[in-house]
């Protein structure tokens, strides 16, 4: 039986939706809390590339284990792709979601429906403890709309659309929201890696 792999996230939204599609493919996961690792490590990049891949490997040579990490944010035309790899602390630090959100809608404010496309994007990192690291990305295009709407999901899904649902991501299942989403698109790329030749030769590497 393979090592289990480790989710690299405090998020448990976000742990639950990676162990669930890694369990689905037969692979067995850990999270940090499942080994005591508290410990946040500080996102200094200035790409989601350079955020994923730091965690990645930070996490994986803490543990000694492969272990996988995302970075992702939120990008507006209108901003010209802000609050992107900042997106977590828009608006300045010890902002909540809900602040942040009323931030974005400020600077937003008086931009017409037409002009508020955005998009979510993911890029999650599968890292070695030797440092050997590879990347996938996933996207989800859709609009800023000009009130929060609906009490689900995190972040801001209240305020960004999907047209092909005709709701915010706030306002669907988190079944539905995984099936499109930017993380579930990156997620979904990851295992596919693992699953192939080409990742059964990058596992067999962390086990010299």
């Amino acid at each position: 039986m393979e090592p289990a792999l480790l989710i690299a996230s405090f998020n448990p939204g976000k742990a639950r939706e990676l162990r669930a599609l890694l369990e689905a493919s037969g692979r067995t996961a850990l999270t940090l809390a499942d080994l005591g690792i508290r410990a946040p490590y500080e996102e200094t990049g200035a790409t989601y590339e350079e955020n994923g891949i730091g965690k990645a490997r930070h996490y994986a040579r803490l543990a000694g284990k492969v272990t996988i990490a995302d970075d992702s944010g939120l990008e507006v035309d209108a901003l010209g792709g802000a609050p992107g790899p900042l997106s977590a602390r828009y608006g300045g630090p010890g902002l909540d979601d809900e602040a942040r959100n009323r931030a974005l809608l400020a600077a937003l404010d008086g931009v017409p429906e037409q002009e508020r496309g955005a998009r979510y994007v993911a890029v999650a990192v599968v890292a070695r403890p030797d440092g050997e690291a590879r990347s996938f990305r996933g996207e989800c295009v859709g609009r800023i709309v000009t009130v929060p709407r609906g009490a689900g999901g995190f972040g801001y899904d209240p305020l960004f659309f999907y047209p092909p649902y005709g709701a915010t991501l706030a306002e669907v299942s988190d079944e539905r929201k995984h099936a499109v989403s930017h993380r579930g698109a990156a997620f979904r790329r990851i295992v596919e890696f693992l699953d192939s030749p080409d990742g059964e030769t990058f596992l067999r590497g962390a086990a010299r």
